[in-house]
Order: structure tokens, then C-alpha cells, then sequence
């Protein structure tokens, strides 16, 4: 008589036994953070995001062509044609050392702009029949469907999914949405540094300093996320120290008795109730966490990648500055006035860095008559409003490197001496404040939140045409 053979005993192999050590001592800080684990790739959990955030660009772009033929305007020339998108084209076209001297003595020089953007132009413009101003716009089309890709990447390693969905759609409902789609560089910058960031997350530290150095050549802004990657990378060096050295106590007893090692052998059942997928039931991980990934870092101080070689870490923190430091060193060295030379072509724009004191005094201006203070009090609500998502963002434990990389935008843009209509393109970047209002989002019916969105769509279509056909900058 046959006899069922019985399955074979199985043994937690080493990846095993550490996951499910790990899930063990590493808590989970905001149970509204735990999503359910899945192995479909990140491209195809991306690709509602990707869809929703198409459709709300080709919304904005399309309200943009009628209302600038409503006007007798070009609407390719608004995108690719004015402002910023002249000076890099002019950067991709004839290179470095174009300045316009102003009557009152400021001198505006070309090399202000990073050059990453005019180098893509160029090289696009070189391979295919394009203008360089058309390069700059295919370029920043690719970069912004980077871009939502890579704020999906980080919002679903963090938040799951549905989070992700959401916070690529408010990023794209903004309403300096227009800008995405300009041959402007905050498109190319925010792919950059959100797929740095992700690359911090999950533990890959030379992709994560490359990106950052890449991030560094494209804005001055670069700056935050190198800060970013340095932090988290000496967090973890600093836990793995901590966790690598025990103390004389743990040492002591560290080697368990005789009893205790007969009674530390698990069973079968045990081991089946444990081990599952080489992780713990009941134990949550990041979506499109793999067994060979990392666990995802759930707040400020939480391990990101405490098993990486150290080696790659040090190698992605030396590579993060090697794009900024590189080129405002040639800067200097082109100006002859050394590493502070980019500094003074900064001033020659009257732009730099006084804490918020011009920033300050140009929203106490607006309190001069009542039309105006209208405009005043707008203005403190928004940075009101930043300040209140950015603390929201402290309490909900974000990944410590989304918090320095933010914090360093929202510096930097309010911060900055001048060009005060252009801060809301400026904070672009900041996409992790988004998080909050996507966790938020995520929890109506999908119904109401897609009805919800295409409202801020439209609105945004609408303001982005009535914004580029004015006359100031954006």
C-alpha cells in the first residue's frame, strides 16, 4: 500500500533566520503606515500613477494651446521659449560665458545655470531633427513622467501604493503644474533627486550618490539631496558601530547555558509559524520589498540598510557632492575669484542667501493698502501651510532622509534674497510635503478622491494658461 510521503522538514536558511530576527527588533512606529506585502513590479504598480499623471499634463497643456491661440500666442513658444528656457538654451547653443549687463550695474551671466539640462539639449538636439528649444521640451516631457515615477517609488515604499497613486497626482495638480512641462530644469531635478532618495531607501548607495551628484549639475538645490544621502549614510554607520560592538555586560551574557541552548531549538510547528517567505506573519513590509531588498526605514533614526557593505555606502556618499562641488569649483576657476565664485554670479542676479529677512520684508510690504494685503495674508498662509506639512511629516515619522532633503528645499526657497514670484516653482521639488495630504487622499472612496482630483486639475489647467500668457516669469 502506497504511503503519502511526508514533505520534507523545512530550515530557515540564514536570509531567513535575519528577517525574522529583524522584523523582531525593529518596531513599526504608525500601525496607518503597514501595507501589504506584493511582488508585482514597481513599473506595473506605477502605472495608475503614471496614466492619472499623463492625463492631468495633457489636461494642462491642451487648456494652455486654446487659450494661447484664444490670445494670438504660440503656446510651444511660452513653454520653450522665455525666461530660464532662453538662457539654457542659449547654454546648449554657444556655451558658457553670455552676460547681460542691466543700467543699474547687475550683471546677469549665463553661468548661473547648472549645466546638466543644456548638455541633454545638446546631445538630443545632436541625435534627432529637433531645435534646442524643442530638445529642452522632450527632455522635460521624459523628465516629468521620471519625476512622477520616482515620487511614486518613494510615496509606495513608504506609505503602499494607494499613497503612491495620490501623491503623483497632487504633485501633478499643483498649481504651477504648467511648469512641469517646460524646458525649465525642476522636472529633470525632481526625477533626479526622488529616484536618489528612493535609491537611499532601499539600500543601494552608489546609485543613490550618483543620482545625487547628477542632481547636483542640474540646480543649486542639489545641495539637499547630498545632505540627504551624507545624513542617512552616517545614521547607518553609526547603528551598525552601535550594533557591531557589544558591551562588556552583553558580552558576559552573550553565550546562553546548556539549558537554555536545548530549549532555544525551535520545532517544526514553530518554525512554520515563524518563517514564511523568509519573513514573520504578521509582519508588513514595503511594496515590491523582495526577500533580497531591504526593509523599508518607517521614520527619522529607523535602520535603512544596516547589512549594506560599507565600502558602497562610503563610495555613494563620496560621489553624492562630486556634481555641485565640481562645477561651482570650475566656476570659480572661470571667474578667477575661487571656490566663492559662484557666489558673486549669484549676487550679480541679486540672489542669495539672508535667512528669509528680504523674503520677510517683501510680504510686510504688501500690508501697505488693503488690495494688497489681500496678497500679504495669501502669502503667510502658504508658508504657514509648509511649515504645518513639514512638522505633519516630523510627527508621522517620515525616513529621516526625506525630512533633510526637505527641510533643505523649503530652505533654500524662503530663504533665498530675491525672485519672490518664482518661490512656488522653486518649492516644486519638495514633493515628501505632499505625503500627508496623499495619506489623507488614499482614505475616501476612490470615487470621491478621482472627483476631488479633477477638480484640481482643471483649476490648475486653467491657472497655468492664465499664468504663462501674463507677463511676469513664473
Amino acid at each position: 500500500m502506497w504511503r503519502t510521503p511526508r514533505p520534507p522538514l523545512l530550515t530557515p536558511t540564514r536570509r531567513e533566520v535575519r528577517w525574522s530576527a529583524r522584523s523582531i527588533i525593529e518596531p513599526v512606529t504608525d500601525p496607518a503606515t503597514r501595507v501589504a506585502p506584493t511582488r508585482a513590479p514597481l513599473l506595473r504598480r506605477a502605472a495608475p500613477a503614471l496614466l492619472g499623471y499623463a492625463a492631468v499634463r495633457a489636461l494642462g497643456l491642451g487648456v494652455l494651446a486654446v487659450w494661447s491661440a484664444a490670445r494670438g500666442k504660440n503656446a510651444f513658444t511660452l513653454l520653450t521659449a522665455r525666461w530660464d528656457s532662453l538662457w539654457y538654451t542659449r547654454v546648449a547653443e554657444l556655451g558658457y560665458g553670455y552676460e547681460v549687463r542691466l543700467p543699474n550695474g547687475d550683471v546677469h551671466s549665463n553661468l548661473a545655470f547648472f549645466p546638466l539640462l543644456p548638455w541633454l539639449e545638446r546631445l538630443l538636439h545632436a541625435v534627432a531633427p529637433l531645435s534646442y528649444a524643442g530638445a529642452g521640451f522632450v527632455v522635460s516631457l521624459v523628465a516629468s513622467l521620471a519625476a512622477a515615477a520616482g515620487i511614486f517609488a518613494v510615496a509606495d515604499r513608504v506609505y503602499g501604493p494607494r499613497a503612491g497613486v495620490c501623491s503623483v497626482l497632487l504633485w501633478a495638480v499643483l498649481p504651477v503644474g504648467i511648469v512641469q512641462s517646460m524646458a525649465y530644469s525642476e522636472s529633470l531635478f525632481t526625477a533626479l533627486a526622488a529616484w536618489s532618495l528612493y535609491a537611499v531607501l532601499t539600500g543601494r548607495w552608489v546609485g543613490a550618490g550618483t543620482l545625487a551628484a547628477l542632481a547636483g549639475l542640474t540646480r543649486p538645490v542639489g545641495a539637499a539631496v547630498v545632505a540627504a544621502v551624507w545624513v542617512a549614510g552616517a545614521l547607518s554607520f553609526r547603528r551598525q558601530r552601535d550594533t557591531s560592538v557589544p558591551s562588556r555586560q552583553e558580552r558576559d551574557t552573550s553565550v546562553p547555558s546548556r539549558q537554555e541552548r536545548d530549549t532555544s531549538v525551535p520545532s517544526r510547528r514553530e518554525r512554520d509559524a515563524v518563517v514564511s517567505f523568509g519573513r514573520e506573519r504578521g509582519t508588513r513590509h514595503a511594496p515590491g520589498a523582495h526577500d533580497g531588498e531591504h526593509a523599508p526605514a518607517l521614520g527619522p533614526g529607523a535602520p535603512v540598510t544596516p547589512y549594506a557593505p560599507g565600502r558602497r555606502r562610503a563610495l555613494g556618499m563620496l560621489l553624492a557632492p562630486l556634481g555641485a562641488a565640481g562645477y561651482v569649483l570650475w566656476v570659480g576657476h572661470r571667474t578667477g575669484k575661487g571656490p566663492l565664485g559662484y557666489l558673486d554670479v549669484q549676487a550679480g542676479w541679486r540672489n542669495g542667501f539672508d535667512g528669509g529677512y528680504a523674503f520677510a520684508r517683501f510680504v510686510a510690504d504688501k500690508f501697505t493698502s488693503v488690495p494688497s494685503a489681500l496678497a500679504g495674508l495669501g502669502l503667510i498662509a502658504g508658508v504657514a501651510l509648509l511649515i504645518w506639512l513639514y512638522v505633519t511629516g516630523v510627527r508621522a515619522r517620515q525616513p529621516v532622509e526625506l525630512l533633510v532633503y526637505t527641510g533643505v528645499v523649503l530652505a533654500l526657497a524662503l530663504c533665498a534674497s530675491s525672485y519672490f514670484g518664482s518661490k512656488p516653482r522653486l518649492l516644486m521639488p519638495a514633493f515628501p510635503l505632499l505625503l500627508p495630504l496623499a495619506r489623507a487622499l488614499a482614505r475616501p472612496r476612490t470615487s470621491r478622491s478621482a472627483l476631488l482630483t479633477a477638480g484640481l486639475a482643471v483649476a490648475a489647467a486653467v491657472y497655468g494658461a492664465f499664468w504663462l500668457n501674463g507677463t511676469g516669469p513664473p
